[in-house]
C-alpha cells in the first residue's frame, strides 16, 4: 500500500471527489463548469498522494499547499453552482462541510511540515 492511502485527509479527499464526480454526472451543469470542478476536486486527493512522494518537506508542502487551493478553487465552484440554483442547499452545504474539513487537515499538515 502507498503511504498516501494512509493519511485520513487523502481518504475524505478521495470520497468528496467521487461525490463530486457522480453529482456532475447527475447535473446538467455546462461544460466549463463540469471540467474545472472535476479537475479541482480531483487535484485535492491527487496533489496530496504527489506530495506524499517527495523526500524534502519543503516538497511535500508545496504538494499539501496546491491541494488546499484546489480545496478552495472547488468551494468557490460550488458557491456559484448554489447560488445559481444549479444546486441545492443540502447538498451545498454538505459539499462545503467536506471542503473545510479537508481544508483544516492540509492546513494542520502544512504548519507541521513547517515545523520540521
Amino acid at each position: 500500500m502507498f503511504d498516501f492511502c494512509k493519511l485520513d485527509v487523502y481518504q475524505k479527499a478521495k470520497a468528496l471527489c467521487i461525490l463530486i464526480t457522480k453529482a456532475i454526472s447527475f447535473g446538467n451543469f455546462d461544460r466549463t463548469t463540469n471540467d474545472q470542478l472535476r479537475r479541482a476536486s480531483f487535484s485535492i486527493m491527487l496533489n496530496i498522494a504527489e506530495g506524499s512522494s517527495r523526500f524534502s518537506n519543503k516538497d511535500r508542502r508545496n504538494f499539501i499547499v496546491i491541494a488546499r487551493g484546489s480545496a478552495f478553487e472547488s468551494a468557490a465552484i460550488l458557491e456559484y453552482l448554489y447560488e445559481t440554483s444549479e444546486i441545492k442547499e443540502e447538498q451545498y452545504l454538505k459539499y462545503l462541510s467536506n471542503l473545510e474539513e479537508i481544508s483544516r487537515m492540509l492546513f494542520s499538515l502544512i504548519q507541521h511540515l513547517d515545523k520540521h
